[in-house]
């Protein structure tokens, strides 16, 4: 997500705040571009983890799994 949508969310976050508020563009705006910054932040952890490696006392290093990876 870029530093403009970014912006912008939090700027309808600081007129949301005031008596004016926002109109009911303006909350949907808000509601999409939270939904777009949710997307984005997910992704960056998700790929973050894929990424992310256990090492054990002995040194040996293995891949973090999926929780859906687990079996019960």
């Amino acid at each position: 997500m870029d530093q403009v949508k970014i912006d912008r969310i939090n700027e309808l976050a600081r007129k949301a705040k005031t008596e004016q508020g926002l109109t009911l563009a303006e909350q949907a705006e808000r509601q999409q571009l939270r939904q777009e910054y949710l997307e984005a932040w997910r992704l960056g952890v998700t790929q973050t983890l894929d990424n992310t490696y256990i090492v054990d006392d002995k040194g040996n290093e293995r891949k973090l799994k999926r929780k859906s990876e687990y079996k019960d």
